[in-house]
């Protein structure tokens, strides 16, 4: 794993041309196209002493930049529901879902750690994005608490997941390895459980009809189970859904 870049402040009372390591500082980069929430997010990063926000940004295009001049230890990434990135991009921006612009980021920036800050709370989105090279997962309304200290494991290399998806995790890996469902179907079983029809899924997952009733049919077929009562049950009994 990468180091962080660490900024070490100069000492004043120190011998001039010395640099004291009584503060280190993580530098990082705040991408969120909804400004009063990255107005929130850079003043609770101020506060911090140990973190110093180097590049605010509101779209994947300025991010890009910002990494390449201040090369950031943490990028902060503001990630939409669904998985999109919730921002625009721009010529030299990447492009594709949030776990394609996740590995297009790091492979810029393979020292920069990925710290993302979203509304949804949905385990499959948090593998994917932490399966694409993310090493933070924080939920928004609980950023006040948990984003200084996902910046401070990320710097370090080590991974941090909000508790309340992390919950979660654990029931979708027991669901994709004991039974051997596939991301997508756990995602499909999912809004299943959560009393969406087959129209309704193949709108959020941009797939077609035909396709969810062929995930849904697999799942019933692999679980063994025939009603959306049973895939309820299921459902609550892995973890998979909010309560």
């Amino acid at each position: 794993m990468d180091a962080p870049h660490l900024h070490l402040a100069a000492d004043p009372d120190a011998p001039s041309g010395e640099i004291s390591d009584r503060v280190v500082s993580i530098r990082v980069v705040l991408a969120d196209d909804h400004v009063p929430m990255r107005r929130s997010l850079r003043l609770l990063l101020d506060s911090e002493e140990d973190v110093e926000v180097v590049g605010e940004a509101d779209d994947l295009a300025s991010a890009v930049g910002f990494v390449q001049r201040c090369r950031p230890s943490v990028l902060v990434l503001g990630l939409g529901t669904a998985g999109g990135s919730g921002m625009t991009g721009g010529s030299d921006a990447p492009s594709g879902s949030g776990g394609e612009t996740i590995r297009q980021l790091r492979a810029r920036a393979p020292a920069m750690q990925i710290v993302l800050v979203t509304m949804d709370e949905n385990p499959v989105l948090a593998q994917s994005a932490l399966a694409a090279g993310a090493l933070g997962f924080v939920v928004k309304d609980l950023a006040d608490e948990e984003l200084a200290p996902a910046i401070r494991q990320a710097a370090r290399g080590e991974q941090y997941v909000s508790p309340r998806v992390a919950s979660r995790l654990a029931g979708l890996d027991r669901a994709l390895v004991d039974d051997r469902l596939s991301a997508r179907e756990v995602e499909v079983l999912r809004l299943i459980a959560l009393g969406h029809t087959s129209v309704e899924i193949a709108h959020q997952l941009q797939l077609s009809p035909r396709t969810v009733e062929t995930h849904r049919a697999r799942i019933h077929r692999k679980l063994e189970l025939t009603t959306r009562a049973e895939l309820v049950r299921y459902a609550l009994g892995r973890g998979l859904l909010r309560i």
